[in-house]
């Protein structure tokens, strides 16, 4: 256990990869155990051997048609036709953009970009701070990771081990729902504080189009969900119509590129796939190292002994992955800790789909919190604001998205609501 610990931290600290952390500690506890390597390599391929695995790829590739596909304007005008008229409204049609495009991409970094290099150079322009632009963006972005069809929930239901992925899409829509309140609510109340002005209206001329196009954007995520939730297609076929039918939108509806760009298209999403599974192999690995030690029953008596107190353990649970979503990325962390958590909240009686919405919620959060912060890197480098005046600005933010995750932590109805009513959990 120290040997592993001290490989995983030391390699972190020589700014290795992250899968190649967990793979290179897994090896050489394998090694100092006298495991035979054969072992560590089939526990590698067997975490890729999974049918329902091959939704991420299919997520990812039509996600990133769409984001190059012009969608992200769409989604703005959308947006702006509900709520551009409020006082301070460039702000609350971030929101909803990043929200509605979450419903498509499934990604916080995807999210920020799309939105963010259009959203944040228009608020810029009309006057609005720099550095709340890039706060309203960042945060508005992790919207993403709990809004279906997030592949986050995908890793989470392998992690977890066959956790129903849609229960977990269907436990993510009314977290998604309240964090959008929460931060339209924060937009608009220092949207009034610092005086900013209402967006300028939409033509009504331009109605009709704008709603169709949003209305065929959305379209995307329509036929993910829709096809999951009734039984109709299973997440990688709802995956993979979604991919044909963002190419004909992108390519012969839209036409905003030419389609000589798919090769590119193809090639940046191959290249996030492969990180992906290589991740999700090092992480299977890691993971069977630390059944392989009993670190989660050792740290399933560990809380118990520290409290039996229920409701005081999902607190130390929070800050816990609160503070380990700074400086780790979310992917790893959701296929690192799940095996270890897992077992403790299973101990306290906890909801699995419950726990998965509130884990990708907290590590949602540290996407945007420093020193590392994936998504708040991108915002910041859109709006050209340092870190400090971003995290700075970001501080409400901070505060409605933690009292929305404790809303979640401590009410398990809110988030299991949809499933019952579905008959999914």
């Amino acid at each position: 256990m120290i040997l592993l610990t001290v490989c995983f931290v030391g390699l972190i600290l020589l700014r290795f990869p992250i899968a190649l952390v967990l793979a290179l500690s897994s090896l050489i506890t394998a090694v100092a155990l006298e495991i035979p390597l054969a072992v560590i390599g089939q526990t590698m391929v067997q975490g890729m051997n999974s049918y329902a695995l091959l939704a991420i790829p299919f997520f990812i590739l039509a996600g990133q048609i769409m984001s190059e596909g012009g969608l992200a304007l769409r989604l703005i005008n959308l947006a702006q036709l509900f709520v551009g008229a409020i006082r301070g409204g460039l702000a609350m049609v971030n929101c909803v953009a990043c929200m509605l495009f979450g419903n498509i991409s499934g990604s916080a970094a995807a999210d920020v970009s799309s939105i963010g290099s259009v959203m944040i150079p228009m608020m810029k322009k009309k006057k609005y701070d720099a550095d709340y632009s890039v706060a309203v963006t960042s945060s508005a972005a992790i919207q993403g990771v709990v809004m279906p069809p997030s592949h986050n929930m995908i890793l989470y239901a392998l992690a977890a081990g066959g956790v129903s992925i849609s229960s977990l899409f269907l436990a993510g829509i009314v977290p998604c729902l309240m964090l959008l309140a929460a931060l339209m609510t924060t937009s608009y109340v220092i949207a009034r504080k610092r005086g900013y002005e209402k967006s300028e209206p939409i033509q009504w001329k331009q109605v009709p189009r704008i709603v169709l196009d949003g209305i065929l954007s959305l379209f995307t995520g329509v036929i993910i969900l829709g096809g999951i939730l009734t039984g109709w297609f299973t997440a990688t076929e709802s995956g993979a119509l979604a991919c044909l039918y963002a190419f004909i939108l992108t390519f012969f509806v839209y036409r905003d590129i030419p389609l000589s760009r798919v090769k590119l298209i193809f090639t940046k999403s191959f290249r996030t796939i492969a990180m992906v599974l290589f991740l999700i192999s090092a992480s299977n690995a890691f993971a069977w190292i630390l059944t392989y030690l009993q670190i989660p029953s050792l740290l399933t008596d560990m809380f118990l002994q520290i409290s039996d107190n229920p409701y005081m353990i999902l607190l130390i649970i929070n800050v816990l992955l609160l503070i380990l979503g700074a400086p780790m990325d979310m992917a790893p962390l959701i296929l690192i800790m799940t095996p270890i958590l897992y077992p403790v909240v299973t101990e306290l009686g906890m909801d699995p789909v419950h726990f998965g919405i509130i884990l990708i919620l907290n590590l949602g959060i540290g996407l945007i919190t420093p020193p590392v912060g994936t998504v708040l890197f991108v915002g910041c480098a859109i709006g050209k604001v340092s870190i400090e005046k971003g995290t700075k600005a970001l501080l409400p933010f901070y505060f409605a998205m933690i009292a929305v995750l404790l809303l979640l932590t401590f009410v398990p109805s809110i988030t299991l609501w949809l499933p019952n009513l579905f008959g999914s959990s």
